[in-house]
């Protein structure tokens, strides 16, 4: 079977990197996100370990399709009943390259035509369409006369991880928090500092990773769990999965620590982390107060930046007077306008195009000498 986990604009190498060593065969880089090979069990393993992933997908079948015709006869050929019943719900997505001259739109409608069709044929029923919750979410992707249809296994999107009781007012996905890191070098061994840290997505993150607990084991239900086909000794199998995946979690992380000025969200951040089984410090510090003490550390951080909040000149000239006295630390940054960290003289040591919702930003790596 053929998977795909879809990625975060900019963040493609580091899943690809992180799939390979969770042990998925043949995963290899692609633009959007990363496909890999495997049975079922590999899919519901994905959805339960990858941290960087938004959303596994199933290839449900693959067909020729020069024009909306051909989309809607082969869509209506592939074996629906396998997943739904009249009684489940469905919704469908599409993207239409250029090429093929139609609008999305359209293009999720005459799929959703063919599977109520389908179902109406054999059944003389057919499934209801719910796209605020779906049973099963089908997606399709036409390009280049050629259409793909991929199943959804993650039902809600992967960031949304179960942990989080609520956000600050511009909280980071955890999914793009879990990409930072791993695109930081970070080795989950050096003590990490965020001076910045809100309700604590960065720390929390860094401190799963470095503990080896799978991000997924919060979520109380998969998409997949809701299928036609999911059956009782599945749901036997994911719960035998799911206490495998609980004892690979190993010890306490090294020292992580979130600091910020806001009593009200280093709160939020505190019960965040327990409810994700964590005990992790926070505490209330001024950037000004932020010192080198002999010990190498990570310093990462999201500071307030574009259209989420109104900048804060003084808040950027004080984190760039921290980064500059932070001796033989490693920095990253992700910063909205490159020009707000230019007090920083430093080269960096590398930069990525990143994607913050709908803001493109930049995460900005530096070794301090």
């Amino acid at each position: 079977m053929e998977f795909y986990v879809t990625a975060g604009p900019g963040t493609e190498s580091a899943l690809r990197d992180e799939l390979s060593e969770l042990g998925f065969r043949s995963a290899r880089l692609n633009r959007g996100g990363i496909p890999f090979f495997g049975e079922w069990e590999d899919g519901w393993r994905a959805c339960l370990e990858t941290r960087l992933g938004q959303r596994v997908m199933v290839v449900m079948g693959r067909f020729p399709a020069r024009d909306v015709q051909q989309l809607y006869d082969g869509a209506r050929e592939l074996p629906w009943l396998d997943v739904i019943t009249p009684q489940h719900t469905f919704a469908v997505a599409a993207y239409a390259h250029e090429s093929c001259g139609e609008n999305p739109n359209f293009v999720a409608l005459k799929v959703k035509d063919a599977i109520v069709d389908s179902m109406r044929d054999q059944l003389g029923q057919r499934s209801s369409v719910s796209k605020d919750d779906p049973d099963l979410r089908v997606f399709v992707y036409w390009a280049r006369e050629k259409a793909t249809v991929y199943l959804d296994l993650s039902g809600e999107p992967l960031f949304k991880r179960g942990y989080r009781q609520a956000g600050g007012e511009a909280p980071i996905k955890e999914t793009l928090a879990a990409a930072v890191l791993r695109m930081s070098g970070w080795d989950r061994k050096t003590p990490l500092v965020d001076p910045m840290c809100g309700s604590g997505t960065l720390v929390i993150e860094a401190a799963l990773w470095a503990a080896n607990v799978a991000p997924g084991l919060w979520r109380q239900r998969f998409g997949f769990e809701r299928w036609a086909n999911f059956s009782e000794d599945d749901a036997r199998r994911l719960a035998e999965l799911r206490g495998q995946l609980r004892g690979q979690g190993h010890g306490q992380p090294p020292r992580i620590t979130g600091f910020d000025l806001d009593d009200a969200v280093l709160a939020t951040a505190q019960d965040n982390a327990r409810a994700a089984g964590l005990r992790l410090s926070f505490r209330k510090m001024p950037l000004r107060e932020l010192q080198p003490d002999g010990t190498r550390r990570l310093l990462v951080a999201n500071p307030p930046y574009g259209v989420r909040l109104d900048a804060d000149n003084q808040l950027y000239q004080e984190l760039c007077a921290a980064v500059q006295r932070l001796h033989g630390w490693r920095v990253a940054l992700i910063v909205g306008n490159p020009r707000a960290i230019a007090g920083i003289r430093l080269r960096p040591e590398a930069e990525y195009p990143l994607t913050n919702g709908s803001i493109e930003c930049r995460l900005v790596i530096y070794e301090v000498p």
